[in-house]
């Protein structure tokens, strides 16, 4: 039964990298700006869990700013992807000029929450 679990496990794992490699160049680049963001979270999360968090505000200020920035990312690759029919009207100029504002409040929240 483990067997055949591992044989499924790597069929879909080979059918995800054969359907992500038909992604456009431009999606791809939003993913790894959105893993970048996350990944740059957990790092500050697992620096918090050794050393504390004394400038609590500061630690939740940098989280929700990676959190919100990859969130606002996805939002962007969902408007940007061309198979998406619901953005069909949106040009993707228009979706990165909204990608940039939303950000630029979202950092300027951040920077009041600060202090």
């Amino acid at each position: 039964m483990a067997r055949s679990s591992g044989k499924e496990a790597q069929a879909l794992f080979h059918s995800l990298c054969t359907a992500y490699a038909a992604t456009p160049t431009n999606l791809k680049i939003i993913d790894l700006y959105v893993g970048f963001a996350v990944l740059t979270a957990v790092i500050q999360v697992v620096y918090m869990a050794l050393v504390g968090s004394f400038p609590f505000n500061s630690f939740l200020s940098g989280v929700l700013s990676c959190v919100g920035t990859a969130v606002l990312a996805v939002c962007l690759r969902i408007q940007v992807n061309k198979e998406n029919k619901e953005f069909k009207d949106l040009a993707p100029e228009r979706a990165f000029a909204d990608f940039v504002l939303c950000n630029l409040v979202l950092h300027l929240v951040i920077m009041n929450f600060l202090g």
